[in-house]
């Protein structure tokens, strides 16, 4: 109280004018210390709140939403079942690089009462080259995969480590862990597929090899390469389910709520090559989502007899938010978790809390 009397004097405001933010067990943490100190009072007393006219809808509809965030709050800080994905990437030194990936992980761990671990991958260390140069990193690397409940390999920009994102794919598709690529995380799957699956020589990527035989991912054929600047697919942008039966009854769809199109945000400048959809298709890798405007960009695809393999061209972290995860996410943990069948045919996944969470 004394510092906050000092701190009133000093910055010339009254004392309940006056907040202590200290170190709570989690961020979502921090709303509930500013309503216990009485923000609420301060600020509808200094906004006029109470002046105005609110429906008792709305008064409901704030009601519920407080006790959600404090449940999801509550989440946070409890001992809660744990769910391990590996997340495969080339800036794994650096964490932050992949602060919204971490945070849509979490908001959709938590929506199912579960707390997320991850094991960080450096994708290179996956390489052969890696087993005769660093042996200890890549059985490291290996074993932190291979332990984990589910397989997220995120986007990235340049060639050092894509073979490891290559091989991560590989072994979710084979060994049915579940697995969720982001941008270059469905671009390498799609070149593991068609070399693997499909059996076509040569298949790469033409942002890492431009001559090579096969290309699985191209450069968007509408930009002009040479001109600098403006050159990425970027903002918010409509993606339409198709309409056949793997994608009306596909997992993806069903996460989504069964709508005809989302629209999800955007970073890239390479995409699969059509031309080689049909053939990919038919061993059973499904485009079920492509842009509602051409129907030539493939954003959305999901593997059949897997229990959950699924990849966007777009970047569904974005729009993650702690009470509404991103659907794509909240798949991966749901089937790393065990929960997705449960899920999916309309049961309750979080059977031992007194809120709900809105999912």
């Amino acid at each position: 109280e004394g510092i906050r009397e000092k701190l009133s004097m000093f910055c010339q405001v009254s004392p309940k004018q006056v907040f202590s933010v200290h170190d709570c067990e989690s961020l979502y943490h921090v709303p509930i210390l500013l309503r216990e100190q009485g923000i609420i009072d301060v600020l509808t007393d200094r906004l006029k709140l109470n002046e105005l006219t609110i429906s008792a809808e709305i008064r409901s509809e704030g009601t519920t939403l407080w006790s959600q965030w404090r449940e999801f709050a509550r989440r946070r800080a409890r001992d809660l079942d744990q769910t391990t994905i590996a997340v495969v990437g080339k800036y794994t030194y650096l964490t932050d690089s992949y602060i919204s990936v971490v945070k849509a992980l979490e908001h959709a761990a938590l929506n199912v009462n579960r707390k997320i671990k991850i094991n960080w991958v450096e994708a290179s260390d996956l390489e052969e080259s890696s087993m005769h140069k660093d042996p200890l990193k890549y059985h490291e690397a290996w074993q932190h995969m291979c332990g984990a409940d589910g397989i997220l390999v995120p986007g990235g920009f340049g060639e050092r480590g894509v073979e490891g994102k290559v091989l991560a794919a590989k072994w979710a598709r084979e060994h049915k862990v579940p697995y969720l690529g982001i941008c270059l995380g469905m671009q390498v799957a799609v070149i593991e597929f068609a070399r693997n699956v499909c059996g076509m020589s040569g298949v790469h990527s033409t942002e890492f090899r431009e001559d090579c035989e096969t290309p699985a991912v191209i450069f968007m054929p509408e930009i002009d390469r040479s001109t600098m600047g403006g050159t990425m697919r970027l903002g918010s942008r409509p993606t339409k389910f198709q309409d056949n039966e793997f994608a009306r009854n596909s997992m993806t769809r069903k996460l989504y709520g069964g709508v005809d199109e989302v629209h999800e945000r955007h970073r890239h400048r390479y995409e699969v090559n059509p031309e080689i959809v049909k053939e990919l298709e038919s061993k059973g890798l499904h485009f079920i989502g492509r842009d509602a405007e051409t129907g030539e960009r493939m954003e959305i695809f999901e593997l059949e007899n897997h229990p959950y393999y699924v990849a966007a061209q777009y970047h569904p972290e974005y729009l993650t938010r702690p009470l509404s995860p991103s659907p794509v996410f909240l798949g991966l943990i749901l089937a790393a978790s065990g929960q997705l069948q449960a899920y999916l045919s309309g049961e309750d996944v979080s059977k031992d809390v007194d809120t709900k969470l809105k999912m």
